[in-house]
């Protein structure tokens, strides 16, 4: 809305009680982040903006019957493309769980489709009601080591800080590159410096040093801590530590250990990357206030790191508060203890209600430039064989259940005529990734451990950062299957078992999102749970979401990228078999 000189003259004349408010809630207990107290009082609302609180009157009311009136959940660093569904379905599955805000980075599109990528995501979250504030991906490429489907250069970027929607420069990952002063890291940091953006980071596995050379660069958060000594290191140099709940990375109650009284107004709650099916099942950054209220924080607390402390991070001077002067998004809960929410307020207006969105929101149709984006050569089984020549030693990626962390271990493995055999009883299986952008033939070949699988293979183009085909399996002929199913369908997962396709999800929107509803979605990823049960699995953790982190080259310790075996502390490729032990 238009701020203009006569709403100016309204809101000033409903704040002084001349005239009735548009809105006023009447009866909550209103939870005021700044002091950390519960009041008792109205609220009036003009515009979608709040003007006042005390004793009001207004055209229309509702009365909260001494319900907990808190202000929208802000979600302070989440990728969309994570959830495999598009914004407008995003939205509408957000809003129930109390989130009317994210700071999303379209940074898993963009390392597909580039600056289309980054224009669909724009496009496609303008005018839903959720608010979709956009960070700029800072590192498309993600490194050097592996191939993405797009390049940004800070010309590519710079144009679109004049969009109102885009604040900042999202997470800065090449360390090296901001280490070594890179011309091109430098000048996208710089662009959005002069224009008062924000920069994030991307700590991984970053030391104290390291953390004062990203804080002079103006790199001022970070979301990759797993441990509460790394956060309290970011925390004493003035970072704001993002306290991260997603489904690969679970370290919000081991990071909940970091918090005090006296540092908590650093923090803040983020989700990075959840998956569709556990935001349905279990919320978003109301899981993340949940668990820190179990975990002995003070729920007033945890409310204020949910609300004013993501606001103030990212410099949002009218979200995160029910105060005079900031918008109307608001939360009405029956239960403080558990944030059990009854109703949600986007700009004064009913967005849902007991766990449903009050209006769904509209979708677009993405291009032909989206939608085609798997590209790959044939494939043989000649293609997936990992050639042992010196003998049965291999340097193999060990997976960390619910971490992205991975481990490199050297054991030895199963060879036959000079190739290596994947084994069920060692759990050493192959893992494959495969260029899929320019159709370069690139295949990286690997031994991964810890996956689970009995039977079959699985393959995804989910793979970050730049999106490959990834698979593992324990016979090449279901990995063969697999990645060929995967790219016939223009993206998604699939689960194969003796020859047979056991069920897929298609994600034709760049290979990472599924153009249909979230019903849809959501049941076609309980059957992919079900089928991936029926190969073996545990699912302690969701073997697609692991395989999905394990091409990514900037979180130690080893990695597989369409280029090869990835030694990430190193910086440099090895060879699957091991000449010798580490």
């Amino acid at each position: 809305m238009t701020f203009t000189k006569e709403l100016l003259k309204k809101r000033i004349d409903v704040a002084a009680k001349r005239i009735p408010a548009d809105l006023v809630i009447k009866n909550g207990q209103v939870i005021n982040v700044f002091t950390r107290e519960i009041i008792k009082e109205d609220i009036a609302i003009v515009d979608g903006s709040i003007v006042g609180t005390g004793e009001f009157e207004g055209y229309e009311t509702v009365d909260a019957s001494g319900q907990f009136v808190v202000p929208g959940f802000i979600d302070g660093h989440v990728h969309i493309e994570s959830a495999m569904v598009t914004p407008s379905e995003f939205s509408n599955v957000v809003l129930p769980h109390g989130v009317t805000t994210i700071v999303a980075d379209p940074h898993e599109i963009a390392n597909v489709s580039g600056t289309d990528g980054i224009d669909f995501m724009l496009e496609a979250s303008e005018g839903i009601p959720l608010e979709v504030l956009l960070m700029l991906p800072s590192c498309v490429p993600a490194t050097p080591f592996e191939n993405s489907g797009a390049t940004l250069e800070p010309a590519d970027l710079e144009p679109y800080y004049s969009h109102p929607r885009v604040i900042g420069l999202g997470e800065v990952m090449d360390y090296p590159s901001v280490l070594f002063k890179d011309d091109k890291m430098l000048d996208k940091i710089m662009d959005a410096s002069v224009k008062e953006k924000h920069v994030d980071g991307h700590a991984s596995a970053i030391d104290a040093d390291g953390i004062n050379i990203y804080m002079a660069a103006g790199i001022q958060t970070d979301h990759e801590c797993v441990t509460a000594e790394e956060a309290l290191v970011r925390l004493r140099k003035g970072m704001y530590v993002m306290l991260r709940e997603g489904s690969a990375a679970k370290d919000l109650v081991t990071l909940l250990k970091a918090v005090t009284e006296y540092n908590a107004r650093r923090c803040l709650f983020v989700t990075d990357d959840k998956h569709l099916d556990e935001i349905i099942d279990e919320g978003s950054i109301d899981f993340n206030v949940k668990t820190a209220i179990r975990e002995g924080v003070d729920p007033l607390l945890a409310i204020q790191m949910a609300t004013l402390n993501a606001a103030e991070c990212f410099g949002l001077k009218t979200k995160g508060a029910i105060a005079p002067g900031f918008e109307a998004d608001f939360i009405l809960l029956k239960d403080l203890e558990t944030v059990d929410i009854s109703q949600v307020y986007k700009g004064g207006k009913l967005v849902a209600e007991n766990g449903e969105v009050i209006q769904v929101a509209g979708s677009i149709t993405p291009p032909s430039i989206i939608t085609d984006s798997v590209h790959i050569n044939p494939i043989s089984r000649e293609d997936l064989k990992v050639m042992m020549t010196e003998g049965n030693m291999a340097n193999i990626i060990e997976i960390r259940p619910k971490m992205i962390l991975t481990k490199h271990i050297i054991e030895e493995v199963d060879v036959k005529d000079g190739y290596f055999q994947p084994s069920v009883a060692k759990d050493q299986l192959k893992i494959v990734v495969i260029e899929r952008h320019y159709q370069t033939g690139n295949i990286g070949l690997g031994i991964i451990k810890g996956l689970g699988i009995k039977n079959g293979a699985i393959a995804s183009t989910v793979a970050h950062d730049s999106h490959n085909i990834v698979a593992a399996g324990t016979n090449d002929e279901d990995l063969l299957k697999a990645i060929q199913l995967t790219a016939d369908m223009r993206g998604g997962l699939v689960v194969v078992e003796k020859g047979k396709l056991l069920v897929s999800l298609p994600l034709p929107v760049a290979g990472l999102m599924s153009n249909l509803e979230t019903k849809v979605v959501n049941e076609r990823i309980q059957d992919l749970n079900y089928a991936l049960a029926k190969i073996g699995c545990t699912m302690e953790f969701n073997p697609f979401i692991t395989l999905a982190f394990l091409a990514l080259p900037v979180i130690p310790e080893l990695k597989l990228t369409d280029k090869g075996l990835f030694d990430v502390k190193n910086s440099q490729y090895l060879d699957v078999e091991a000449v010798s032990v580490k």
